[in-house]
């Protein structure tokens, strides 16, 4: 059986376009129903696969930020420069498009909503896109005084390039703190600057309280968040991290 859920997970699926939805001038989600999918774990991510006509291929890994469910999942893709996949993503697919995805993939990453553990969850840019997984996945376990106490630390350049607005605005259920680093909005108590040790160190759960550091965005700030938390005090095993390569995120 084990065998045959790695080999499931290997195997590219057609994937619907549902619906899509701008989240900035760069980015947007896209909604697909992909029939025979066989669900997903908060943190995981899927490979997709674009094949033009003449068969040129190219693929591309993306984080998926719906909460698990059968037969549809939510991706949200951040464009890049000369990117071939996520151009195709953001400027042109639309409702009724197929293309291919396999997965879910990663078990490192990941968040169990049976782990009562307090959760820090600190994102640079589109790094923030599994940690909605993880928030969605929360809210949808319902209102109860065993779930895990979640802050998130965004961290992104000013308030349009903020990914997921309307719903971190509306308040999710969870402590959020937003840096920005080129633009703060007008009132804001922090002027512009990256996350530093003394934001982190007030906004983050405490070494004490043994939280999961989950840490996610662009390599440069993966590394530099990490070694904070580290001299911090918090241990190695309970930070989790997950890079990229540049994406337009908090640099």
């Amino acid at each position: 059986m084990a065998r045959a859920a790695v080999l499931g997970r290997l195997t590219w699926r057609a994937a619907t376009v549902a619906a899509v939805r701008a989240e900035n001038a760069t980015a947007r989600t896209l909604v697909l129903d992909v029939p025979d999918w066989p669900g997903h774990v908060p943190g995981q991510h899927v490979d997709v696969r674009l094949t033009a006509p003449d068969g040129y291929s190219a693929q591309r890994s993306y984080s998926i930020a719906s909460a698990p469910g059968p037969g549809r999942l939510e991706l949200t893709v951040q464009r890049v420069d000369d990117g071939e996949v996520s151009s195709y993503l953001v400027d042109v697919a639309e409702p009724g498009d197929v293309f291919e995805l396999r997965g879910p993939v990663g078990g490192y990453f990941t968040w169990s909503a049976a782990d009562p553990s307090p959760v820090l969850l600190v994102g640079g840019g589109s790094g923030v896109v599994p940690f909605m997984s993880m928030i969605r996945a929360r809210a949808a376990a319902g209102a109860s005084d065993g779930l895990a106490p979640f802050r998130l630390v965004y961290s992104t350049r000013t308030p349009a390039s903020l990914l997921y607005a309307g719903e971190l605005a509306s308040g999710p259920g969870v402590e959020i703190v937003l840096a920005y680093t080129r633009e703060a909005p007008p009132g804001s108590s922090r002027p512009p600057g990256r996350l530093d040790a003394g934001l982190l160190a007030d906004s983050g759960w405490g070494p004490g309280r043994m939280p999961l550091c989950y840490v996610c965005g662009p390599t440069g700030f993966v590394e530099t968040v990490a070694d904070l938390l580290i001299d911090q005090g918090h241990p190695a095993d309970r930070i989790r991290t997950e890079r990229f390569g540049p994406t337009g995120g908090a640099s």
